[in-house]
């Protein structure tokens, strides 16, 4: 499915299908995949199969990249078709181990909040946020939705703001600011007669669809393909005709940077990096029925990467490390501007 397509043309069981034909050809990406299959089937209103996929990839938690997540994702779908008890034991267990990573918090406190469990909704972000939040710097972009959804919650509970609430409101970039969309009497507006408050409103879900488009659009970022040195050397050494692209590794790693500084700079959003390997490259090359050999090949496998959400987001968090993978952080490697040309 295309990120454009809009939802009401999408055969959602078909789609999931689809998805798991995928997933065969491309084990290694199974677990992102599967999980695209199962939020299809939730769509189409068929929970039970979206369950059976979430078991299929905790059968084999050991490989999984990320299995808070997906039973995060299963005690959600759950709830939603009536195994309430199943689900808060999972959300317990979630909680209890304390994931380091952002998407299982929000999809548990979201799960909370959704069946009017606010308080537990609110106690699990701010425990995440406690967890995941750093001291003094700034929050990075993916625990964003936990600042955000801690205040919508406390919003509904008519709590004041605190620090994580103003700070919120800080990273929050929609014209219409987050007191506006969280607050609760929103919804009597929603059958007013008065034009005025009509209008108001569409705007205010106009600027929350924004957010959510936003959101959604980062799996499929416009991605630069990225070649580690020992991946390069093998694959120059087994395709010498793709010499003509990469003079050499340092040569590719500044021509990366400067197509993704040139991009941003045209206003091109959600920029991203996906890392390539010989083996990958080669069976892609022969789903295509091609030679790897054929340059064309590049950007579509770029594409494809992305596609099946393999691409890292750039450029990195203030203090992240640098994609090139030299250990070093962004800042003091490829993120600092080369020399302006003397005049």
């Amino acid at each position: 499915m295309r990120p454009d397509t809009p939802a009401e043309n999408v055969d959602h069981t078909a789609e999931a299908a689809r998805l798991e034909r995928t997933a065969g050809l491309y084990p290694e990406d199974a677990e992102a995949l599967l999980l695209r299959a199962a939020a299809h089937l939730e769509l189409s209103g068929d929970r039970p199969a979206a369950t059976a996929l979430y078991d299929r990839l905790l059968s084999t938690a050991e490989g999984l990249a990320n299995p808070s997540l997906v039973r995060a994702l299963k005690a959600s779908n759950l709830w939603e078709y009536d195994h309430e008890a199943e689900a808060r034991a999972i959300i317990d267990g979630i909680r209890a181990t304390a994931p380091r990573d952002p998407a299982p918090w929000v999809i548990v406190a979201e799960a909370l909040e959704a069946h009017d469990e606010l308080e537990a909704a609110e106690a699990a972000f701010t425990e995440a946020a406690a967890l995941l939040l750093p001291e003094g710097g700034e929050p990075p972009r993916p625990t964003h939705p936990l600042l955000y959804g801690r205040h919508r919650v406390r919003r509904m509970r008519g709590l004041p703001h605190d620090d994580w609430d103003t700070l919120a409101d800080t990273l929050h970039t929609s014209p219409i600011t987050l007191d506006e969309l969280h607050d609760p009497k929103r919804v009597w507006s929603l059958g007013s007669e008065n034009p005025a408050e009509l209008e108001a409103e569409i705007q205010r879900l106009r600027a929350e669809l924004g957010a959510y488009r936003e959101a959604l659009s980062r799996p499929f970022p416009v991605a630069v393909l990225h070649w580690p040195a020992p991946e390069l050397t093998e694959l120059l050494s087994a395709y010498p005709a793709l010499a003509t692209e990469y003079d050499s590794h340092e040569s590719h790693l500044s021509t990366i940077e400067a197509s993704l500084r040139e991009l941003a700079s045209s206003g091109t959003p959600n920029l991203g990096i996906v890392t390539g390997t010989v083996p990958s490259y080669e069976a892609f090359a022969a789903s295509e029925g091609s030679s790897p050999e054929d340059t064309s090949l590049l950007p579509q496998y770029a594409t494809t990467l992305a596609a099946r959400g393999r691409a890292v987001a750039w450029p990195p968090q203030r203090g992240a490390d640098c994609w090139c993978g030299a250990g070093r952080s962004y800042g003091d490697c490829h993120g600092t501007p080369p020399p302006a040309p003397a005049v």
